[in-house]
């Protein structure tokens, strides 16, 4: 029943959603004179910066496959989860004033952060699939299920995106609070490194990231040319399913008292 009361109301504000969507590229692309190509220059750009750093100085590489198309789609989608869940978390409180005038399904802010990057998400696949190309890793059938994958970043960090702009809304501090710990998270998810050169011990306490098994599962496909097990697709299923009903009943348990902490 609520999942139908969910899909109905969404339809009823597909248009609002639309166009907080259409607001958010404006604001973000306003007097740029590059526009949406920074969406394309930009994993590149950092992508080259890490790869001289890592490859020079800390000397990491990934034996068998290319560490360029093994960082990039590792930048892609973290990426996309922590600028998604970084605007979500804002979402609610930076539309109080709207919120009070009017009713609207609070959820739809978050949800149109997580739309708006996922926008730019696939236009960061442009550079990502032409470093594919050019460092001659390949295409293969096995792309077609790259989609799933993404689904699961989706809703994963759909789920995340919830529960920070529920907490944000009683608790400012969390604005800083998290920046310290999606710094920690980035060095806990092998996005420029190979978890098989760490600890065993390590290597468990990082695979208890479901970044981590979101990322092997498209780096499995990219790199190496293989479908996911279904092991695979069950931790990743599981672990976006579970962030997301988790999300949805902090969310729903709260927003009723947003009004009271204007």
């Amino acid at each position: 029943m609520y999942i139908r009361n969910t899909i109905q109301t969404m339809k009823k504000y597909s248009f609002l959603l639309q166009q907080l969507i259409s607001r958010d590229f404006k604001v973000k692309y306003k007097r740029s004179v590059l526009g949406v190509l920074w969406s394309l220059l930009n994993p590149v750009l950092m992508m080259c910066v890490l790869a001289i750093v890592f490859t020079n100085v800390f000397k990491f590489s990934t034996p068998g496959v290319n560490y360029l198309v093994y960082l990039l789609t590792g930048l892609t989608y973290f990426n996309y989860f922590s600028e998604s869940t970084n605007l979500a978390m804002s979402s609610v409180v930076a539309n109080f004033s709207l919120i009070n005038k009017i009713y609207i399904p609070k959820y739809i802010f978050p949800l149109s952060k997580c739309l708006f990057v996922g926008i730019n998400f696939l236009l960061t696949l442009i550079p990502l699939y032409a470093v594919i190309l050019l460092t001659g890793t390949g295409l293969n059938i096995y792309h077609l299920l790259l989609p799933v994958s993404f689904v699961f970043l989706f809703i994963f960090t759909l789920g995340i995106g919830l529960i920070l702009a529920t907490v944000s809304v009683f608790l400012r501090d969390m604005f800083y609070i998290y920046g310290i710990l999606l710094q920690i998270l980035t060095y806990m998810t092998p996005i420029m490194y190979d978890i098989s050169m760490l600890d065993p011990r390590l290597q468990l306490l990082l695979k208890l990231n479901p970044l981590y098994h979101i990322i092997t599962f498209g780096r499995t496909i990219i790199l190496y040319h293989q479908i996911p097990s279904g092991m695979d697709f069950a931790v990743c299923f599981l672990s976006a399913l579970v962030s997301l009903v988790i999300g949805v009943l902090v969310f729903r348990k709260n927003q009723d008292k947003f009004i009271y902490y204007v």
